[in-house]
Protein backbone atom coordinates (compact mmCIF):
# COMPACT_ATOMS: atom_id res chain seq x y z
CA UNK A 1 0.00 0.00 0.00
CA UNK A 2 1.39 3.38 -0.98
CA UNK A 3 1.63 5.95 1.76
CA UNK A 4 -0.44 9.03 0.93
CA UNK A 5 1.05 11.48 3.42
CA UNK A 6 -1.11 14.41 2.34
CA UNK A 7 -4.33 12.42 2.83
CA UNK A 8 -3.26 11.16 6.25
CA UNK A 9 -2.21 14.67 7.28
CA UNK A 10 -5.57 16.07 6.16
CA UNK A 11 -7.48 13.36 8.06
CA UNK A 12 -5.47 14.02 11.24
CA UNK A 13 -6.16 17.75 11.04
CA UNK A 14 -9.87 17.06 10.45
CA UNK A 15 -10.03 14.62 13.39
CA UNK A 16 -9.16 17.46 15.78
CA UNK A 17 -12.64 18.87 15.17
CA UNK A 18 -14.14 16.02 17.23
CA UNK A 19 -11.84 16.43 20.24
CA UNK A 20 -13.46 16.70 23.66
CA UNK A 21 -11.17 19.12 25.51
CA UNK A 22 -13.13 21.18 28.06
CA UNK A 23 -10.12 21.41 30.41
CA UNK A 24 -7.00 21.94 28.31
CA UNK A 25 -8.68 23.37 25.19
CA UNK A 26 -5.83 21.64 23.29
CA UNK A 27 -7.10 19.52 20.42
CA UNK A 28 -5.20 16.61 18.87
CA UNK A 29 -6.17 14.50 15.89
CA UNK A 30 -4.69 11.31 14.51
CA UNK A 31 -5.15 9.25 11.33
CA UNK A 32 -3.97 5.65 11.41
CA UNK A 33 -3.29 3.74 8.18
CA UNK A 34 -3.70 -0.02 7.97
CA UNK A 35 -1.64 -2.19 5.64
CA UNK A 36 -4.66 -2.67 3.38
CA UNK A 37 -5.33 1.07 3.07
CA UNK A 38 -8.07 1.74 5.63
CA UNK A 39 -7.80 4.90 7.71
CA UNK A 40 -9.01 5.10 11.30
CA UNK A 41 -9.15 8.53 12.90
CA UNK A 42 -9.04 9.52 16.53
CA UNK A 43 -9.11 12.59 18.72
CA UNK A 44 -8.18 13.29 22.30
CA UNK A 45 -10.95 12.85 24.86
CA UNK A 46 -10.46 14.47 28.25
CA UNK A 47 -11.92 13.64 31.64
CA UNK A 48 -12.01 15.74 34.81
CA UNK A 49 -10.18 12.95 36.67
CA UNK A 50 -7.34 13.25 34.11
CA UNK A 51 -6.10 9.63 34.11
CA UNK A 52 -9.14 8.39 32.10
CA UNK A 53 -8.19 10.93 29.41
CA UNK A 54 -7.36 9.26 26.10
CA UNK A 55 -4.94 10.57 23.48
CA UNK A 56 -5.89 10.84 19.81
CA UNK A 57 -3.35 8.22 18.80
CA UNK A 58 -4.72 5.61 21.19
CA UNK A 59 -8.29 6.44 20.20
CA UNK A 60 -7.41 5.66 16.57
CA UNK A 61 -5.56 2.46 17.51
CA UNK A 62 -8.31 1.21 19.80
CA UNK A 63 -10.99 1.88 17.19
CA UNK A 64 -8.99 -0.06 14.59
CA UNK A 65 -8.08 -2.95 16.88
CA UNK A 66 -11.70 -3.24 18.07
CA UNK A 67 -12.66 -3.71 14.41
CA UNK A 68 -10.14 -6.56 14.01
CA UNK A 69 -7.22 -4.64 12.50
CA UNK A 70 -3.71 -5.70 13.49
CA UNK A 71 -1.43 -4.59 10.65
CA UNK A 72 -0.53 -0.89 10.57
CA UNK A 73 1.71 1.17 8.29
CA UNK A 74 1.65 4.76 9.56
CA UNK A 75 -0.03 7.34 11.75
CA UNK A 76 -0.33 11.10 11.26
CA UNK A 77 -0.67 13.32 14.33
CA UNK A 78 -1.69 16.98 14.43
CA UNK A 79 -2.29 19.21 17.43
CA UNK A 80 -3.19 22.78 18.26
CA UNK A 81 0.42 23.91 18.45
CA UNK A 82 2.82 25.98 16.40
CA UNK A 83 5.32 23.13 16.46
CA UNK A 84 5.25 19.40 15.77
CA UNK A 85 3.41 17.34 18.38
CA UNK A 86 5.17 14.11 19.35
CA UNK A 87 3.22 11.15 20.75
CA UNK A 88 3.42 10.61 24.51
CA UNK A 89 5.19 7.60 26.01
CA UNK A 90 1.97 5.66 26.57
CA UNK A 91 0.98 6.10 22.92
CA UNK A 92 4.44 5.04 21.78
CA UNK A 93 4.11 1.91 23.90
CA UNK A 94 0.71 1.12 22.34
CA UNK A 95 2.28 1.56 18.92
CA UNK A 96 5.05 -0.87 19.86
CA UNK A 97 2.42 -3.46 20.78
CA UNK A 98 0.97 -3.49 17.27
CA UNK A 99 3.65 -2.14 14.91
CA UNK A 100 7.07 -3.03 13.59
CA UNK A 101 9.40 -0.46 15.13
CA UNK A 102 11.70 -0.20 12.13
CA UNK A 103 8.99 0.28 9.48
CA UNK A 104 5.98 1.93 11.17
CA UNK A 105 5.99 5.62 10.26
CA UNK A 106 4.92 8.44 12.56
CA UNK A 107 4.06 11.61 10.65
CA UNK A 108 3.98 14.79 12.72
CA UNK A 109 1.82 17.40 11.02
CA UNK A 110 1.55 21.13 11.61
CA UNK A 111 -1.73 22.93 10.91
CA UNK A 112 -0.30 24.30 7.64
CA UNK A 113 0.33 20.76 6.39
CA UNK A 114 4.12 20.69 6.79
CA UNK A 115 5.33 17.47 8.34
CA UNK A 116 8.23 15.39 9.66
CA UNK A 117 8.43 11.60 9.47
CA UNK A 118 10.00 9.26 12.02
CA UNK A 119 9.96 5.52 12.50
CA UNK A 120 8.69 4.16 15.80
CA UNK A 121 12.20 2.85 16.43
CA UNK A 122 13.54 6.42 16.28
CA UNK A 123 11.00 7.64 18.84
CA UNK A 124 11.04 4.57 21.09
CA UNK A 125 14.48 2.98 20.85
CA UNK A 126 14.93 -0.39 22.49
CA UNK A 127 11.21 -1.15 22.79
CA UNK A 128 10.12 -4.73 23.27
CA UNK A 129 8.04 -6.45 20.63
CA UNK A 130 5.66 -9.32 21.40
CA UNK A 131 7.95 -11.84 19.66
CA UNK A 132 11.00 -10.61 21.56
CA UNK A 133 9.14 -10.75 24.85
CA UNK A 134 8.23 -14.38 24.18
CA UNK A 135 11.86 -15.13 23.35
CA UNK A 136 13.18 -13.00 26.21
CA UNK A 137 15.15 -10.79 23.82
CA UNK A 138 15.40 -7.05 23.25
CA UNK A 139 15.52 -5.22 19.94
Amino acid sequence: MDLNIELLAKKAIEAKEHAYVPYSHFRVGAALLTADGKIYTGCNIENAAYTPTNCAERTAFFKAVSEGERDFTAIAISGDADDYLYPCGVCRQVMSEFCKADTFQIILVKEDGTYKIFTLEELLPGAFTETELKKGQRM
